[in-house]
C-alpha cells in the first residue's frame, strides 16, 4: 500500500492530468467553431461564373458609375485598407465626409443584412445605396445603363452573360453583387492555428484567444470564423445616430444599435467604430473596457472591464492574428 502523502500526490497528478486533459478538450472545442468554411455561399438566382465575377469587377472599380464619373465603389472601400479606407468618414460627391466610416466588404457573402443599420437585406440592395446616395457617388441608373451601353466591350460583356436584356440596373447590381460575394478575407496565422499548427502564432496570442472567449467577453458578439454574430447592438458609444432603430424603432435595444463588424483583417482597417471614433485597437478596447455610456438602450453584454496591462497585451497580439498576409489585387483593365 502507498504511504498517505504518496497516495496524496498520485491523486492530485491524476485530478491534474484529468483537469488539463479537459481543458484542451475545451480549447479545441472552441478552436473547431472559427473554423473557415469551404464554399461561398451564392444565392440561387446569382450563381457564381468567373466571367460574371470579372464584369462586376469591372464595375466595381469604375468611376463611370458616379454622376460626376469620379468615384467608384472602390473609392470607399479600398483593397489596399481592408476594403475600407483608413478615415472616419470617406469623401462623397458633395466634397464632404461621410457620417459613418465605409464598412468592409470582406466576406460579405456571409453577412445577411448590409450597412451598419441592416438596411439592405443583399448585395444587390446594398450596391445599390452608395451608387444612387446623393452625398456618396450621386449616380442616375437611366444615365449609367445610356453611358455603359455606349461602350462597346460593356455591351459584349451584358449581351454574353444577360442575353434577355443585356445592360440593366438589375443586372449591373447583379454583376456587382457577385464579384463582392468572391471577396474573400484569405487565411491568417489564426487559421493556421486552429487547424493544428501550434507555432503559427505566438504564446501572448493564444492567451490573448482565452481573453478574447472568457474574461473579455469579446466572443459575445464576435462569433464564428468571421467573428460576428451579424446582430445589431448599442456598445455605449456617445452619439447622436440612432443607427438600427430607423428600422426597427418598436425594438428598445435597437437606439444607437449597429452591427457588430467582423474582425478579419483589421491590421488594414483602422480606424475602428461606426463613425471611426476610434483610432487603433489599443483605443477601441480602452472603450470597451469603460463599458460605454450607461443608457437603457445598452447591450447587457457591455458592462465595465478591469483587463492587466499583460492580458490586453494578449488580447491585441491574438486580434493581429486575424489578419492575412496582404496580398495585391490587380485592378481591371476598363473598357473605353
Amino acid at each position: 500500500m502507498l504511504p498517505v502523502r504518496k497516495m496524496a500526490f498520485a491523486l492530485a497528478a491524476t485530478l491534474l492530468l484529468g483537469s488539463t486533459a479537459a481543458h484542451a478538450q475545451d480549447v479545441q472545442q472552441l478552436k473547431a467553431s472559427y473554423k473557415r468554411p469551404d464554399l461561398i455561399p451564392f444565392p440561387e438566382e446569382a450563381p457564381y461564373s468567373p466571367q460574371m465575377a470579372t464584369l462586376g469587377k469591372m464595375l466595381f472599380f469604375d468611376p463611370r458609375l458616379s454622376g460626376k464619373q469620379n468615384l467608384s465603389c472602390a473609392s470607399c472601400h479600398n483593397p489596399s485598407f481592408g476594403f475600407e479606407v483608413p478615415v472616419a468618414g470617406a469623401i462623397g460627391a458633395t466634397n464632404k465626409p461621410l457620417p459613418r466610416k465605409a464598412p468592409t466588404v470582406l466576406n460579405a457573402a456571409w453577412i445577411p443584412t448590409l450597412f451598419w443599420d441592416g438596411r439592405a437585406p443583399n448585395l444587390e440592395m446594398q450596391a445599390m445605396g452608395p451608387i444612387t446616395a446623393e452625398g456618396e457617388m450621386d449616380g442616375k441608373f437611366p444615365q449609367i445603363i445610356a453611358r455603359l451601353g455606349k461602350i462597346p466591350e460593356y455591351k459584349a460583356w451584358f449581351g454574353k452573360l444577360f442575353p434577355k436584356d443585356g445592360v440593366t440596373q438589375d443586372n449591373i447590381l447583379t454583376a456587382i453583387a457577385t464579384y463582392e460575394r468572391s471577396i474573400v478575407a484569405g487565411t491568417a496565422p489564426f487559421d493556421r492555428w486552429i487547424e493544428g499548427d501550434e507555432a503559427a502564432i505566438s504564446p501572448a496570442a493564444q492567451r490573448g484567444f482565452s481573453v478574447f472567449n472568457g474574461k473579455a467577453g469579446c466572443a459575445g458578439c464576435h462569433t464564428g470564423w468571421n467573428f460576428t454574430d451579424n446582430q445589431f447592438h448599442d456598445i455605449g458609444i456617445p452619439t447622436k445616430d440612432i443607427g438600427r432603430a430607423a428600422f426597427s424603432p418598436d425594438d428598445p435595444f435597437a437606439q444607437f444599435a449597429f452591427k457588430t463588424p467582423g474582425l478579419r483583417n483589421l491590421t488594414y482597417r483602422a480606424p475602428f467604430g461606426h463613425a471611426g471614433q476610434f483610432a487603433d485597437l489599443e483605443a477601441i478596447i480602452a472603450f470597451y473596457e469603460s463599458g460605454g455610456l450607461p443608457r437603457p438602450s445598452r447591450s447587457p453584454l457591455m458592462k465595465p472591464l478591469s483587463l492587466s496591462d499583460g492580458e490586453r497585451a494578449d488580447l491585441i497580439a491574438f486580434l493581429h492574428t486575424l489578419t492575412a498576409e496582404q496580398t495585391r489585387i490587380a485592378l481591371p483593365n476598363l473598357p473605353n
